[in-house]
């Protein structure tokens, strides 16, 4: 199971303000005005982190419990998706050509359903995880 949840620090910018950091995606670090704004920060810098893992065909680490101190922040839901069939494909060895073969479908359209820039539909990339025995689920939590 992968929940594309990840543990951050919020750190106290001695110039003012905060800086994000995250321990499993090193490469997603941001800063912010006061803290709310760091958490929409965090939310971007975890989503282009994501989407740049997906991009350069790299690992997607699994989300590590938060020490103390550290807050949760969710990667958006359109990302996690492919994200989450990014993954699938990868641990069954499934190729963007064999995943349109699976599907019925043009291998452009496998290809857009993990472009970060294409706007893929939850129903298709549920549909795509279905084929490769997979099933998404969701969670609302609160703040």
């Amino acid at each position: 199971m992968h929940a594309f949840v990840y543990p951050i620090a919020l750190i106290d910018d001695p110039d003012g303000g905060f800086v994000m950091a995250c321990r499993d995606l090193p490469e997603a670090i941001t800063q912010a005005e006061n803290r709310a704004q760091a958490l929409e920060e965090a939310e971007g810098a975890l989503q282009a982190a994501i989407e740049m893992r997906i991009q350069d065909g790299t690992a997607i680490p699994t989300a590590s419990r938060p020490r103390r101190g550290e807050l949760l922040v969710a990667v958006p839901i359109g990302t996690a998706m492919k994200a989450a069939l990014y993954l699938a494909m990868r641990e069954q060895g499934v190729s963007k050509s064999e995943l349109a073969r699976r599907l019925g479908v043009n291998e452009k359209e496998a290809r857009r359903m993990l472009d970060p820039r294409h706007s893929t539909k939850v129903p298709a990339l549920e549909h795509a995880l279905h084929i490769l025995g997979k099933r998404a689920e969701l969670r609302v939590n609160g703040l």
